[in-house]
Protein backbone atom coordinates (compact mmCIF):
# COMPACT_ATOMS: atom_id res chain seq x y z
CA UNK A 1 0.00 0.00 0.00
CA UNK A 2 1.31 3.45 -1.08
CA UNK A 3 2.19 5.98 1.69
CA UNK A 4 -0.04 9.02 2.22
CA UNK A 5 1.80 12.29 2.43
CA UNK A 6 0.56 15.37 3.70
CA UNK A 7 3.21 18.58 2.89
CA UNK A 8 2.36 22.11 4.24
CA UNK A 9 3.44 24.66 1.74
CA UNK A 10 3.34 22.26 -1.21
CA UNK A 11 2.25 24.99 -3.54
CA UNK A 12 5.90 26.06 -4.56
CA UNK A 13 9.56 25.86 -3.65
CA UNK A 14 10.83 23.30 -1.26
CA UNK A 15 7.11 21.55 -0.62
CA UNK A 16 6.56 21.17 -4.63
CA UNK A 17 10.46 20.03 -5.04
CA UNK A 18 9.23 17.19 -2.50
CA UNK A 19 5.95 16.55 -3.35
CA UNK A 20 6.76 15.69 -7.26
CA UNK A 21 9.72 13.50 -5.96
CA UNK A 22 7.57 11.58 -3.54
CA UNK A 23 4.87 11.34 -6.49
CA UNK A 24 7.44 9.85 -8.81
CA UNK A 25 8.37 7.66 -6.12
CA UNK A 26 4.43 5.96 -6.01
CA UNK A 27 3.57 8.10 -2.72
CA UNK A 28 0.11 9.42 -2.30
CA UNK A 29 0.46 12.81 -1.97
CA UNK A 30 -1.07 15.99 -0.82
CA UNK A 31 0.11 19.55 -0.69
CA UNK A 32 -1.68 22.63 0.99
CA UNK A 33 -2.28 25.88 -0.21
CA UNK A 34 -4.11 29.11 0.80
CA UNK A 35 -5.77 29.17 -2.51
CA UNK A 36 -5.11 26.37 -4.33
CA UNK A 37 -8.03 26.94 -6.73
CA UNK A 38 -5.89 29.77 -8.42
CA UNK A 39 -2.80 26.67 -9.05
CA UNK A 40 -3.21 25.23 -12.81
CA UNK A 41 -1.71 22.09 -13.71
CA UNK A 42 0.44 21.23 -10.09
CA UNK A 43 1.65 17.92 -9.96
CA UNK A 44 0.40 16.60 -6.81
CA UNK A 45 -3.16 17.17 -5.60
CA UNK A 46 -3.34 20.16 -3.19
CA UNK A 47 -5.64 21.09 -0.61
CA UNK A 48 -6.50 24.27 1.32
CA UNK A 49 -4.95 25.18 4.39
CA UNK A 50 -3.86 28.18 6.32
CA UNK A 51 -1.45 27.27 8.96
CA UNK A 52 -2.77 30.54 10.83
CA UNK A 53 -6.51 29.33 10.60
CA UNK A 54 -7.28 26.14 12.89
CA UNK A 55 -10.51 25.39 10.81
CA UNK A 56 -8.54 24.93 7.74
CA UNK A 57 -5.90 23.10 9.36
CA UNK A 58 -8.67 20.79 10.85
CA UNK A 59 -11.06 20.37 7.37
CA UNK A 60 -7.63 19.71 5.01
CA UNK A 61 -6.24 16.45 7.64
CA UNK A 62 -10.29 15.27 7.84
CA UNK A 63 -10.13 15.83 3.59
CA UNK A 64 -7.04 13.67 3.23
CA UNK A 65 -8.31 10.94 5.91
CA UNK A 66 -11.70 10.50 3.92
CA UNK A 67 -10.29 9.83 0.63
CA UNK A 68 -7.62 8.20 1.62
CA UNK A 69 -8.40 6.27 4.69
CA UNK A 70 -5.21 7.02 6.71
CA UNK A 71 -2.54 9.53 6.77
CA UNK A 72 1.10 7.88 7.02
CA UNK A 73 3.45 11.02 6.80
CA UNK A 74 3.24 15.17 7.10
CA UNK A 75 6.23 16.99 6.17
CA UNK A 76 5.58 20.05 7.74
CA UNK A 77 7.07 22.77 5.38
CA UNK A 78 4.83 25.88 5.54
CA UNK A 79 6.94 28.91 6.55
CA UNK A 80 7.81 32.61 6.16
CA UNK A 81 10.85 34.53 6.35
CA UNK A 82 10.78 38.28 8.23
CA UNK A 83 14.01 40.60 8.20
CA UNK A 84 14.90 43.63 9.59
CA UNK A 85 16.87 45.38 12.67
CA UNK A 86 14.75 44.13 15.77
CA UNK A 87 14.34 47.16 16.64
CA UNK A 88 12.95 48.21 14.26
CA UNK A 89 10.36 45.27 12.98
CA UNK A 90 6.76 45.97 14.43
CA UNK A 91 6.67 43.35 16.97
CA UNK A 92 3.14 42.23 14.98
CA UNK A 93 4.76 41.55 12.09
CA UNK A 94 6.59 39.18 14.93
CA UNK A 95 4.13 37.20 16.02
CA UNK A 96 2.39 36.38 12.48
CA UNK A 97 5.86 34.55 11.79
CA UNK A 98 5.97 32.95 15.05
CA UNK A 99 2.49 32.29 14.43
CA UNK A 100 3.09 30.85 11.41
CA UNK A 101 6.56 29.03 11.81
CA UNK A 102 5.66 27.54 15.27
CA UNK A 103 2.38 27.70 16.80
CA UNK A 104 1.21 26.84 12.68
CA UNK A 105 3.14 24.05 12.42
CA UNK A 106 2.32 22.20 15.87
CA UNK A 107 -1.30 23.06 15.03
CA UNK A 108 -0.80 20.63 11.80
CA UNK A 109 1.09 17.99 13.98
CA UNK A 110 -2.44 17.89 16.53
CA UNK A 111 -4.17 17.98 13.56
CA UNK A 112 -2.81 14.75 12.51
CA UNK A 113 -1.74 12.74 16.09
CA UNK A 114 -4.78 11.55 16.28
CA UNK A 115 -5.08 9.47 13.22
CA UNK A 116 -1.51 8.53 13.73
CA UNK A 117 -2.21 7.15 17.19
CA UNK A 118 -5.22 5.47 15.92
CA UNK A 119 -3.19 3.42 12.85
CA UNK A 120 -0.15 3.04 15.75
CA UNK A 121 2.31 4.28 13.41
CA UNK A 122 3.35 7.71 11.14
CA UNK A 123 6.05 9.99 10.83
CA UNK A 124 6.22 13.78 11.32
CA UNK A 125 9.18 15.85 9.54
CA UNK A 126 9.18 19.57 10.50
CA UNK A 127 10.94 21.55 8.34
CA UNK A 128 13.34 23.65 10.17
CA UNK A 129 16.45 25.46 8.94
CA UNK A 130 20.45 25.98 9.74
CA UNK A 131 19.72 29.53 10.85
CA UNK A 132 17.99 28.21 13.75
CA UNK A 133 21.11 27.39 15.50
CA UNK A 134 22.43 30.73 15.83
CA UNK A 135 20.95 34.10 15.96
CA UNK A 136 22.09 35.63 12.52
CA UNK A 137 21.73 39.46 12.14
CA UNK A 138 18.47 41.02 10.80
CA UNK A 139 17.42 37.25 10.94
CA UNK A 140 17.11 36.92 14.95
CA UNK A 141 13.31 36.37 14.66
CA UNK A 142 13.06 33.90 11.89
CA UNK A 143 16.20 32.36 13.32
CA UNK A 144 13.98 31.90 16.57
CA UNK A 145 10.79 30.69 15.02
CA UNK A 146 13.19 27.65 13.77
CA UNK A 147 14.77 27.11 16.96
CA UNK A 148 11.92 26.77 18.90
CA UNK A 149 10.29 24.30 16.37
CA UNK A 150 13.52 22.35 16.96
CA UNK A 151 12.79 22.59 20.60
CA UNK A 152 9.57 21.54 19.95
CA UNK A 153 10.18 18.50 18.08
CA UNK A 154 12.67 17.11 20.61
CA UNK A 155 9.78 16.95 23.47
CA UNK A 156 7.09 16.03 21.36
CA UNK A 157 9.28 13.28 19.54
CA UNK A 158 9.24 11.29 22.75
CA UNK A 159 5.85 12.19 23.80
CA UNK A 160 4.66 10.11 21.31
CA UNK A 161 7.26 6.98 20.84
CA UNK A 162 5.05 4.90 22.61
CA UNK A 163 2.15 5.36 19.93
CA UNK A 164 4.20 3.88 17.38
CA UNK A 165 4.66 7.52 15.68
CA UNK A 166 8.27 9.17 14.67
CA UNK A 167 9.33 12.94 14.60
CA UNK A 168 12.09 14.56 13.39
CA UNK A 169 13.48 17.80 11.95
CA UNK A 170 14.92 18.49 8.81
CA UNK A 171 17.27 22.17 8.96
CA UNK A 172 18.09 22.98 5.49
CA UNK A 173 20.49 25.71 4.59
CA UNK A 174 20.18 27.86 1.56
CA UNK A 175 18.27 26.78 -1.19
CA UNK A 176 17.61 28.29 -4.76
CA UNK A 177 13.68 28.77 -4.26
CA UNK A 178 10.97 31.98 -4.10
CA UNK A 179 10.83 32.30 -0.67
CA UNK A 180 12.56 35.80 -0.41
CA UNK A 181 9.50 36.93 -2.65
CA UNK A 182 7.00 36.27 0.22
CA UNK A 183 9.45 37.37 3.22
CA UNK A 184 8.12 40.47 5.19
CA UNK A 185 11.27 43.05 4.91
CA UNK A 186 11.54 45.75 7.55
CA UNK A 187 11.72 48.73 5.41
CA UNK A 188 14.89 50.41 4.71
CA UNK A 189 14.62 53.53 7.00
CA UNK A 190 16.36 56.05 4.94
CA UNK A 191 17.76 58.20 8.34
CA UNK A 192 18.02 54.51 10.10
CA UNK A 193 21.37 53.76 12.20
CA UNK A 194 20.97 50.64 10.49
CA UNK A 195 20.28 51.47 6.88
CA UNK A 196 23.49 50.57 5.18
CA UNK A 197 24.18 47.31 7.33
CA UNK A 198 20.71 46.60 7.16
CA UNK A 199 21.02 47.17 2.94
CA UNK A 200 23.98 45.18 2.86
CA UNK A 201 22.73 42.51 4.67
CA UNK A 202 19.46 42.10 2.73
CA UNK A 203 21.73 41.85 -0.58
CA UNK A 204 23.47 39.22 1.02
CA UNK A 205 20.50 37.55 1.61
CA UNK A 206 19.02 37.58 -1.82
CA UNK A 207 22.69 36.29 -3.25
CA UNK A 208 22.51 32.98 -0.82
CA UNK A 209 19.29 32.46 -1.72
CA UNK A 210 19.75 32.75 -5.50
CA UNK A 211 22.99 30.80 -4.88
CA UNK A 212 21.31 28.73 -3.38
CA UNK A 213 21.29 24.78 -3.70
CA UNK A 214 19.09 22.51 -6.03
CA UNK A 215 15.63 21.58 -3.61
CA UNK A 216 15.53 18.64 -5.28
CA UNK A 217 18.19 17.46 -1.90
CA UNK A 218 16.04 18.48 0.59
CA UNK A 219 12.95 16.47 -1.97
CA UNK A 220 15.79 13.21 -1.55
CA UNK A 221 16.95 13.97 2.20
CA UNK A 222 13.08 13.40 3.01
CA UNK A 223 12.22 10.43 0.98
CA UNK A 224 15.41 9.03 2.86
CA UNK A 225 13.95 9.89 6.05
CA UNK A 226 11.00 8.09 5.00
CA UNK A 227 12.67 4.92 4.54
CA UNK A 228 14.36 4.79 7.93
CA UNK A 229 13.19 3.02 10.50
CA UNK A 230 14.30 4.98 13.20
CA UNK A 231 15.12 8.68 11.75
CA UNK A 232 17.39 10.72 13.83
CA UNK A 233 16.48 13.47 16.21
CA UNK A 234 17.92 16.29 13.24
CA UNK A 235 19.20 16.11 10.06
CA UNK A 236 20.63 18.97 8.34
CA UNK A 237 20.72 19.57 4.57
CA UNK A 238 22.94 22.46 2.40
CA UNK A 239 26.76 22.94 1.54
CA UNK A 240 29.69 21.74 3.83
CA UNK A 241 29.88 25.52 5.42
CA UNK A 242 26.03 25.94 6.39
CA UNK A 243 26.49 22.46 8.18
CA UNK A 244 29.88 23.18 9.65
CA UNK A 245 28.97 26.31 10.96
CA UNK A 246 26.91 24.36 13.61
CA UNK A 247 29.55 22.33 14.26
CA UNK A 248 32.02 25.56 14.71
CA UNK A 249 29.06 27.22 17.62
CA UNK A 250 29.31 23.80 19.61
CA UNK A 251 33.44 24.03 19.52
CA UNK A 252 34.30 27.69 19.64
CA UNK A 253 34.17 30.08 22.42
CA UNK A 254 31.21 32.18 22.15
CA UNK A 255 32.67 35.40 21.45
CA UNK A 256 35.10 33.54 18.71
CA UNK A 257 31.68 32.58 17.05
CA UNK A 258 30.45 35.80 17.03
CA UNK A 259 33.33 37.19 15.09
CA UNK A 260 33.12 34.49 12.55
CA UNK A 261 29.25 35.57 12.08
CA UNK A 262 30.03 38.81 12.18
CA UNK A 263 32.61 39.11 10.08
CA UNK A 264 30.39 36.66 7.48
CA UNK A 265 27.83 39.34 7.41
CA UNK A 266 30.28 42.02 7.25
CA UNK A 267 29.08 43.67 10.73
Amino acid sequence: MSKVVLITGGSSGIGKSVGEFLTKKGFVVYGTSRNPINIKNHPFKLVALDVRNIETINAAVLEVIKNEGRLDVLVNNAGMGITGPIEETPTDEMRKVFDTNLFGAVDVMKAVLPQMRKQESGLIINVTSIAGYMGLPFRGIYSATKGALEIVTEAIRMEVKNFGIEVTNVAPGDFATNIASGRYHTPVIEDSPYKQKYQENLNLMDAHVNGGSDPIEMAEAIFKIINTGKPKVHYKVGDFMQKFSIVLKKILPSKMYEKLIMNHYKM
